[in-house]
């Protein structure tokens, strides 16, 4: 017969490490989105005062196609990374095209 845990008053020492190191995680890719959105407006103000189009379809294929290889060495699904990386691509997109005034 499997009984449920015991309620503890005092946390869980290994679940509380798992979470700071997920908290510090968080942090981390907060970070890096941030720094990578600062560059990507920078991207698209350039590409305004150049008349460039916001969009680059080959450059996003490809760089699908980087993550997706970089995911599968990793050991991350690569469907994850694609659906994660094309929610950034769209967010630069609509950031870019703002820029350019559209």
């Amino acid at each position: 017969m499997t009984h449920a845990p015991e309620n503890r008053t005092a946390p869980d020492a290994v679940l509380a490490g798992y979470r700071k190191s997920i908290d510090n995680i968080d942090a981390a890719l907060v970070h890096m989105l941030a720094e990578r959105f600062r560059i990507t407006q920078a991207v698209g103000e350039y590409k305004a005062k150049v008349e460039l189009p916001p969009a680059d379809p080959n450059r996003e294929k490809n760089q699908i196609e980087r993550l997706r290889k970089l995911a599968e060495e990793a050991d991350l699904d690569p469907e994850f990374s694609e659906k994660f990386l094309r929610f950034i691509i769209e967010e630069v997109i609509r950031h870019h095209e703002r820029a350019r005034g559209g």
